[in-house]
């Protein structure tokens, strides 16, 4: 049976290797919807090429420039089309890939477990400051969360079959980032064009910038946590150069099951795709004789503070981990900008949290308020 497909977050870069997936396999899937916000024209080739029933773009001169264009294509905007969006025509059969990145991909997801619509998720956001709210919304609907990060699933897959009762510790794996070999003295003087250059993946510049401070480690242990139900003292993240293996189970019986493929994000992306079925996959192949040269080490906290962070973050739980969130978006950018050094990054994080008062069980309201208070002092002060 061909998958309906709509795709938020299209002209990024899980966006385009999905919709290579979808364009090389045109039997299995058909794309019926997408949103983009900062590739215009990237958007209008994909609106060229498929025959979409809902698109959203970022503003109100482009949905009437595609209106205008494609008057049988149902168009929105903004944040609330997205929303819109991922709830449209909910009595259809179609899955929602959520490849949004920052807070924007919340309410969308959301919005879809509250329709029973399953969702393919790599926006992180979406488990980090919303954890405890789809935790409760997926309590009572039959929609179906599947991660298409690579470290998830890889855990995943490793599951598959397992008694969860049966897991010692999930074994999160960590490239270290464009500056695994520099220490902290070094860190000082970096440049944002040496932060982008990672040296296993090729991925957008806020999750290479957060690759390079471990915070995307620790979302990927809040994210774990709420994915397969388990504490976050039996989550545990080691650094593993080559990202040949993305991530492990530790059984109570000492047996340890790895996931290993090549860095390459279709065959997650598939893998989600395709559930529960496993196909042939664009993928590039895994050459075992690279089996030979793989190395480990124990995650050094003092050196990426703000992996400890976000597991202090989802410790005391509530809406700390949305000021670790807003704190660690707003600081990438200034980042990025180059208005701040790349250790300010971790230095704003750890002040916000520091100045927050916890809201141990904050609503969606609160959740947008706080990032947009976070947000708006730390652009006062830069």
């Amino acid at each position: 049976m061909m998958k309906k497909i709509y795709l938020l977050g299209a002209t990024g870069s899980i966006g385009e290797q999905t919709i290579e997936i979808i364009r090389e396999n045109p039997t299995d899937f058909i794309l019926k919807g997408v949103s983009a916000y900062n590739n215009f024209e990237a958007l209008k080739r994909i609106i060229k090429e498929f025959d979409l029933d809902i698109v959203c773009v970022k503003n109100e001169s482009q949905a009437t420039e595609i209106a205008k264009q494609y008057p049988d294509i149902k168009v929105v905007f903004g944040e609330e089309g997205l929303s819109f969006l991922a709830g449209y025509n909910p009595y259809q059969d179609i899955t929602l890939i959520n490849a949004l990145v920052g807070m924007v991909g919340l309410k969308p997801t959301i919005k879809a477990i509250e329709i029973n619509r399953d969702i393919l998720l790599a926006n992180k956001e979406t488990l980090v400051v919303g954890g405890h709210l789809i935790k409760e919304k997926l309590k009572t609907s039959k929609a179906k969360i599947y991660p298409i990060d690579s470290e998830h699933s890889a855990l995943w897959q490793a599951l598959n079959g397992e008694e969860l009762s049966t897991v010692n510790r999930l074994i999160i794996t960590a490239s270290g980032g464009a500056f695994r070999d520099k220490n902290r003295e070094e860190l000082n003087n970096v440049l944002v064009k040496d932060a982008l250059n990672h040296p296993n993946w090729a991925m957008g510049k806020k999750i290479t910038i957060d690759s390079a401070t471990m915070i995307n480690k620790g979302f990927e242990v809040i994210e774990a946590c709420y994915l397969f139900d388990i504490e976050i003292d039996k989550v545990e993240t080691i650094l593993h150069y080559e990202s040949i293996i993305h991530s492990m189970i530790e059984f109570v019986d000492g047996s340890i099951m790895a996931q290993i493929a090549d860095h390459d994000m279709r065959l997650p992306i598939s893998y989600a795709m395709y559930y529960p079925q496993r196909k042939p996959s664009i993928a590039n192949k895994f050459d075992l004789i690279r089996l030979n040269n793989l190395h480990f080490e124990k995650m050094n906290f003092e050196r990426y503070p703000c992996l400890l962070y976000a597991i202090e973050a989802y410790k005391n739980g509530g809406s700390l981990r949305t000021v670790l969130n807003a704190a660690n978006e707003v600081a990438v950018k200034l980042f990025l900008e180059e208005k701040i050094a790349f250790l300010d990054i971790e230095k704003i994080i750890r002040a916000e949290m520091d100045n927050h008062e916890i809201i141990p069980f904050p609503s969606l309201e609160e959740i947008y308020y706080i990032d947009r208070e976070i947000k708006e002092r730390i652009y006062k002060q830069y």
